[in-house]
């Protein structure tokens, strides 16, 4: 996955969380958390790639991280 895909799935999940949050729509607090994790691994995969471009490393190497992880770090 390239980074235009990564950030094509990036939109995708944000479009869907924007829809389960919309004003009156049911609340799937489950779905809300699956894709709150996809993000934080997309968006950590993503820094992964742009942080070995930069120094010189293959960015294809980089590899999504598992869910408890990306969960675990400090904004």
């Amino acid at each position: 996955m390239d980074e235009h895909d990564i950030l094509e799935r990036i939109q995708a999940l944000v479009d869907e969380e924007h829809d389960l949050r919309q004003p009156g729509a049911a609340v799937d607090e489950a779905r809300l958390t699956q894709l709150e994790t996809a993000l934080d691994q997309c968006w950590d995969l993503l820094r992964q790639r742009r942080a070995r471009r930069e120094f010189g490393a293959d960015p294809d190497d980089a590899s999504v991280r598992p869910a408890g992880t990306v969960e675990g770090y400090q904004q």
